[in-house]
């Protein structure tokens, strides 16, 4: 990606600059008419030159627990079940959750209370073993003790962008934070190499620095999962492999999309080398536009929860669920879907109980 405007500010913490698809996403190279390919074009822009990644078995080959459509207007008792279900999704508790504190009014640069880290971490400690935060800079810092206070393990992560003075903050402070006790899992960067922000030997002197500072703790780098096949250095360097996995942002129909989910997750796997993969990021927004044949939907996003949950406890696989809380700032990052990827909303009430 090219260096930013001062006009137009660098990604910022849990934000995405462009959808975490390759350029051929393989479901929808599955299905492509004779002689052609059936393009979701998900990665216009900075990531739309990079190279599709191969192509899978179609969707309907893959295994994966069933995942109930949604028809366009639900019965009143179906509308029930479904709430009934996520309920006690929610009440079983979830590996993980995304987090961020922001409240109303608040976007990435402006300093965080440890006040509200609490307010908000009380909220979502019932139902979530671990939380993932993406910064140690402007307060997010106290994130993992607070966590860790209430019982909660923690993957603690450092945002890498263009801005070289803000990332050695960030790894100063990561470090301090993993030193302290605090980081049960280090996230060296999040998507940096799909935004194209730091070339891979960048990143790569990043990840040793920290794994060199701090032995005994498990380092990791986060982005999308073709770029583990498209990256083998840096997912060498990795004791775990974080992938973000969004149907969402390939198109996917939602009643494919966690057959498609089980795909990136098996794809991660193949170049691992028998490291730990966890899914450091997935979900499904409940309003806001279309996206190719992915539509956001109060529904659909329950489902997609539902289902998630059911195949990550049964597969025992590993996920951080995307997201805790809705984030209003977002909308200028990602489109107006952005802003409603969460479980609760902006003001920290339950959105779907």
């Amino acid at each position: 990606m090219a260096q930013e405007s001062p006009l137009t500010p660098p990604p910022a913490p849990g934000s995405r600059a462009a959808p975490s698809a390759p350029r051929d996403p393989a479901w929808a190279v599955e299905r492509a008419p004779a002689g052609g390919v059936a393009r979701a074009d998900a990665t216009a822009g900075t990531d739309a030159q990079r190279p599709a990644p191969p192509s899978l078995p179609p969707a309907s080959s893959m295994s994966a627990p069933p995942s109930s459509p949604l028809p366009s207007s639900i019965s009143p008792n179906a509308d029930a079940t479904l709430a009934a279900e996520f309920r006690a999704a929610l009440d079983a508790g979830v590996h993980g959750l995304c987090f961020s504190p922001y409240l109303e009014g608040q976007a990435p640069g402006a300093q965080v209370g440890e006040k509200q880290i609490r307010a908000r971490l009380e909220l979502i400690r019932p139902h979530t073993r671990w939380i993932r935060s993406f910064s140690c800079t402007d307060g997010h810092e106290h994130t993992p003790r607070i966590a860790h206070e209430l019982g909660l393990k923690t993957l603690v992560g450092a945002w890498l962008g263009t801005d070289r003075e803000v990332n050695e903050r960030e790894i100063r402070g990561v470090i301090e934070v993993a030193r302290a006790g605090h980081a049960d899992i280090v996230a060296v960067g999040n998507e940096v190499l799909l935004r194209e922000d730091l070339s891979e030997d960048e990143l790569l002197a990043c990840l040793q620095r920290v794994k060199d500072a701090l032995p005994g703790v498990r380092v990791g780098y986060v982005d999308a999962y073709y770029l583990f096949e498209l990256h083998p250095r840096v997912t060498a360097a990795c004791d775990v492999i974080l992938t973000n996995c969004y149907p969402f942002w390939e198109g996917c129909p939602r009643e494919q999309a966690l057959a498609y989910m089980g795909s990136m997750v098996r794809r991660t796997r193949a170049v691992a080398g028998g490291k730990p993969v966890i899914v450091s990021e997935t979900g499904w927004p409940d309003q806001g536009s279309a996206f190719h044949g992915a539509v956001p939907s109060v529904q659909g996003a329950m489902r997609y929860f539902v289902d998630t949950a059911r195949w990550a406890r049964d597969d025992g696989v590993e996920v951080f669920y995307f997201a805790a809380f809705d984030e209003a700032w977002k909308v200028g990052a990602e489109g107006d879907v952005g802003a409603f990827w969460g479980l609760w909303d902006k003001d920290g009430a339950p959105k779907f109980a």
